[in-house]
């Protein structure tokens, strides 16, 4: 007989397999008595797993939704599967979604075993995800940056700027910054004795040295609007549009790329943020449904200078002459 661990263990791999299982199939598949399968489920309840149990004919256990997530018992592909679909969402345009993404991948991704992050790092960088308009970051450099962030821990790593040759540098690293489909680091360069901006997917092996360091004040607002300046990105502007249509058939023109609040069957509250005003316009154009501007007014003139141009291109119909 398996040991109590090892037993408990296979015990809430089979409950993650089906929704319901009888206590006799249970306790056959473990190998134990009823008795002792009781035991066990109360031992998986002890460690935060709500396993319910039901009575009667139709009685047995299944793993009920609980008010905290318990540890998860993954296999290799689930755990790739769960790394990789986390590294998406770091870059899904979502608002807040980056910042809780990228903790929930620095947790999954420190406990994978190498040969498993190898498996995440070469699906990722071979796969092109609808959400993600820059160029792929390894899972293990992304984690790396981010803890020696979290953790205030110098940073070496290679870097290959824009016509530049190969360098080495270490850094006093603040924050990941997601911006425009690419991640940054910003931190204080060591060896230029300034601050600097790095794109991750330029980087090299990161390591943290173990050395600890007292954070230095930021020359910026915050670390978004640091890597804005250097780079140049145009700051985000947010539209707000009242349109007369189902939430549904907005949902499907527009996709994610926007968010919806239903106000009645017939319509709903439109807000979208882009870097200039030209894709949320074509977004409109694509629903197909009249509409009202709610803001910003910059956004309304905008809209009216591409139907006066629409106007002009398509032209007025000929005129005819009367008969004389």
């Amino acid at each position: 007989m398996a040991n109590t661990s090892s037993r408990t263990l296979r015990l809430l791999s089979l409950l993650q397999t089906h929704r319901h299982w009888s206590g006799l199939e249970l306790a056959d598949r473990l190998g134990v008595s009823e008795r002792t399968l009781r035991r066990d489920v109360e031992r998986l309840r002890e460690l935060g797993y709500p396993v319910g149990a039901s009575r009667g004919t139709d009685g047995g256990y299944q793993l009920a939704p609980g008010a905290v997530l318990p540890p998860l018992l993954l296999d290799d592909d689930e755990a790739v599967a769960l790394a990789v679909g986390i590294g998406d969402a770091t870059q899904s345009g979502i608002a807040g979604m980056e910042e809780a993404s990228l903790r929930a991948l620095t947790k999954v991704v420190r406990v994978l075993p190498p040969r498993l992050r190898a498996r995440v790092d070469a699906l990722r960088a071979m796969t092109v995800s609808a959400g993600a308009s820059g160029p792929a970051v390894p899972a293990g450099v992304l984690t790396a940056v981010a803890q020696a962030c979290r953790d205030q821990e110098r940073l070496r790593f290679g870097y290959l700027a824009r016509g530049s040759a190969p360098t080495e540098r270490e850094v006093e690293p603040h924050r990941v910054v997601a911006l425009g489909g690419r991640w940054y680091l910003v931190a204080y360069d060591l060896g230029r004795h300034d601050w600097r901006s790095f794109r991750l997917d330029r980087m090299t092996d990161p390591a943290a040295t173990r050395a600890h360091f007292r954070p230095r004040a930021l020359p910026a607002e915050d670390a978004v609007a640091f890597v804005r300046a250097v780079s140049g990105a145009p700051a985000p502007l947010t539209v707000e549009v009242l349109v007369h249509a189902p939430a549904s058939r907005v949902h499907q023109a527009v996709g994610r790329w926007g968010t919806i609040e239903p106000v009645d069957q017939e319509s709903c509250r439109l807000t979208m943020t882009s870097t200039s005003f030209d894709w949320p316009t074509q977004a409109l154009g694509n629903v197909g449904a009249e509409f009202e501007i709610v803001g910003p007014p910059e956004f309304a003139a905008h809209v009216r200078e591409w139907g006066e141009r629409f106007t002009r291109g398509a032209g007025r119909p000929p005129s005819r002459a009367r008969p004389s």
